[in-house]
């Protein structure tokens, strides 16, 4: 099968085309000073009735006249923390990416993904919840997927609304839940110049040898027969990627990701963009974000953002 050809059975089981975008009605609600950066608590909107609770960081000195790139920082899956542990406001200290962002001199957009954080439901509880919305888009003939993506595209919008943004310097960078998200919309959204997926590739080989439970974007209607995780990480291709994983992780069976890459280099290389993607695989390590990887990351991150 074609990369064309897997392009559109993966549109189609994702849900098909994407609505054209409504009115951002953004509505700011707070501004907390912090040490070298701002953080603007807000909302936007995604689809109509549907606000997406967010913190923008600014940089001390990123202005409309100096205006700074860009990273979409998307968090993992933690339904009581969501968008506040990338912010820097809530969680384990080594996913506190955003702070270090924004004093590197990034703006950066953290926000709750549906089912997380301020998106929660008063009704159901967590998992409940998210088994919930997942079966209610399928019905709808879509998957999770599908939504994500969707909100990874909103929020490249709104950032495409701040006059601080350099509007052709926006990556996009996720852990866990939030590297499948990243890797996910690569494919969907040209306007990320780079991303950086920081350990997540379990693959469908993985997922069903293992029998491993894992979150619900990961799995998209009919697409197993036409390829794999890694096939849907190759349609990025040529932009750059970097991705990082634990050689321990046990939620990215190691032997499945370094196979999966093996694929993901070759469409690459095909495509005369060899230098465009990158990965690290760290000994001794699990499920983290290591410094290692905070070093891959912001690295691949300025190599490609900040470079004129």
């Amino acid at each position: 099968m074609t990369a064309v050809d897997f392009r559109q059975r993966l549109l189609a089981g994702l849900g098909g085309e994407w609505p054209e975008p409504c009115p951002l009605n953004v509505q700011m609600r707070q501004r907390i000073t912090k040490e070298g950066y701002h953080i603007e608590s807000l909302f936007y909107d995604a689809q109509p009735d549907d606000a997406v609770p967010a913190m923008l960081l600014v940089p001390e000195g990123v202005t409309r006249r100096r205006p700074a790139a860009a990273v979409i920082c998307l968090h993992q899956h933690q339904f009581h923390l969501g968008k506040h542990e990338p912010a820097g406001l809530a969680g384990a200290e080594m996913h506190q990416v955003g702070p270090r962002l924004a004093r590197a001199g990034y703006v950066v957009l953290c926000f709750d993904a549906i089912c997380f954080g301020e998106r929660k439901s008063r009704q159901l509880k967590d998992m409940d919840y998210e088994r919930f919305v997942f079966l209610r888009e399928l019905v709808n003939g879509r998957c999770m997927a599908w939504k994500n993506i969707l909100d990874i595209r909103r929020a490249v919008d709104f950032l495409e609304s701040r006059k601080e943004v350099r509007h052709n310097r926006i990556g996009c960078y996720g852990h866990s839940m939030g590297s499948t998200h990243t890797w996910m919309a690569g494919p969907w959204e040209p306007r990320i110049r780079c991303l950086v997926c920081n350990c997540c590739l379990p693959t469908y080989k993985g997922i069903h040898r293992e029998q491993m439970l894992h979150c619900y974007p990961n799995f998209v209607p009919g697409i197993h027969q036409h390829g794999d995780m890694q096939d849907i990480v190759a349609l990025i291709a040529p932009r750059p990627v970097q991705m990082n994983f634990g050689e321990l992780d046990e939620g990215s069976p190691i032997d499945c990701v370094r196979e999966g890459l093996e694929t993901i280099a070759r469409q690459y290389e095909k495509l005369d963009a060899g230098e465009s993607f990158s990965y690290l695989i760290e000994e001794k390590t699990g499920h983290a974000m290591s410094e290692a990887m905070w070093e891959a990351t912001i690295g691949w991150l300025d190599r490609h953002l900040k470079r004129r």
